[in-house]
């Protein structure tokens, strides 16, 4: 099997990842632009210690990124070198493991995305399930034993290199203020092979509930059941608990599991509206929105003083991205109501932008304002969100200029 994974097209895949996805480096400082030359100078000592299964990783480093609830998310970079020979590592296994999958897990799989695990929710929800069982998985990547997990890979992976490996990238260690510590179990977020191991591990979560016979939908670690009572859902809750915390040696975080409403949960960034004649509609969840609008703030932020047709750059920018993942909303007013909402930032940055009452009484009549009019509101005293509300600047500084100013709108 390692030949195989080892294959010249097999790594030329694998490379071609790693150096499209880019990327911080590693501990070794090396970058993706110089992936190439490494592989020229190294690869054929590296190929050798692999086979001979002397190889040994480097220590993945550990960066930090906030998370939309105010925590920290740890993600562990391998080396470019080491998401090469991962990324090799995945591609093979992944077309081994992958067919076996269950078709109600949606994470990290090819052909399948988020998107699908929202309609198959709403789809149960319409079906007339609406209650949710949301499991929270406590720290999940940092909780997977080692130990389980490289026996369930030895059922199907019959060449102890590729397990010897495998488990070397999992203890391979965490840098960290330039101290390497060991690590004794978890799956690092933000190596290649971690969300394929992933699966494997909740693999079997996933045939549990299928011989149960329940519906649910799973996304990574992000996994929520559908039952048709509350008592049926409450029973299912304590079940599963037992059987992830027992079989599985995970922990259920008690706190953020819970049995509700669908609407009242979140769902990879989405929610449903309530059942009405057995049909609920996807909308985009109120912390979504949240965390648009602050990003959003940052970009129509008074204090940054830029362009105005480079702010408008950045902004399309974040709105096609954030669109693209939530076109799949059926609740067309959010979008609505977040682009007025951002339209009024833009109009309290222009009428800031012309400071002086000279000023904007000049600009108010080029844009078609009465001297009146326009002597009468370029000397207010109003603050400036105030003013970014007012009858005047909407006629004025209306969709259609800012249509003209090249931005883009979600209605």
């Amino acid at each position: 099997m390692l030949e195989h994974i080892l294959h010249r097209n097999n790594l030329n895949a694998a490379y071609y990842k790693v150096t499209k996805n880019k990327g911080s480096h590693g501990v070794d400082g090396v970058p993706t632009s110089e992936l190439k030359a490494q592989i020229s100078e190294e690869w054929d000592t590296i190929h050798d210690q692999l086979l001979k299964g002397t190889y040994q990783p480097s220590p993945v480093r550990r960066i930090e990124i906030p998370k939309t609830n105010g925590g920290k998310r740890k993600l562990g970079i391998p080396t470019v070198m080491d998401r090469t020979i991962q990324q090799a590592l995945n591609l093979y296994l992944q077309s081994m493991y992958d067919p076996k999958f269950s078709p109600q897990s949606y994470g990290f799989r090819p052909g399948k995305r988020a998107h699908d695990a929202v309609r198959q929710a709403k789809a149960y929800i319409n079906e007339g399930y609406t209650w949710v069982i949301d499991i929270d998985l406590e720290k999940f990547f940092d909780q997977v034993n080692h130990d389980r997990l490289m026996r369930t890979l030895s059922f199907r992976i019959k060449d102890p290199r590729v397990l010897r490996l495998i488990r070397k990238y999992l203890q391979a260690g965490i840098m960290e203020g330039g101290l390497t510590t060991p690590n004794r179990k978890g799956t690092p977020q933000g190596s290649p092979l971690s969300p394929l191991l992933s699966n494997i591990v909740l693999d079997e979560l996933d045939k549990e509930l299928e011989s149960r016979g329940l519906r649910f939908v799973r996304f990574a670690d992000d996994c929520q059941i559908y039952a048709g009572s509350k008592r049926a859902a409450e029973r299912i809750l304590r079940n599963m608990t037992t059987f992830i915390e027992k079989t599985l040696k995970l922990k259920v975080n008690r706190e953020k599991s819970a049995v509700s409403r669908p609407w009242k949960r979140k769902f990879l960034g989405f929610s449903f509206t309530p059942s009405v004649k057995g049909k609920a509609r996807v909308r985009v969840h109120n912390d979504s929105v949240h965390k648009a609008k602050e990003r959003l703030r940052q970009l129509t932020s008074r204090k940054w003083s830029t362009d105005m047709k480079y702010r408008i750059e950045k902004i399309n920018t974040y709105l096609t991205g954030w669109y693209n993942y939530f076109q799949l909303a059926e609740t067309p007013s959010i979008f609505k109501r977040l682009m007025e909402w951002l339209r009024r930032r833009l109009r309290m940055i222009r009428w800031k932008e012309w400071k002086l009452p000279k000023t904007k009484v000049k600009n108010l009549m080029a844009l078609g304002v009465t001297k009146a009019k326009a002597l009468e509101w370029g000397n207010t005293r109003k603050g400036y969100w105030r003013i970014a509300s007012s009858p005047i600047l909407h006629r004025t500084l209306n969709d259609h200029y800012w249509q003209r100013m090249g931005l883009k709108s979600l209605n």
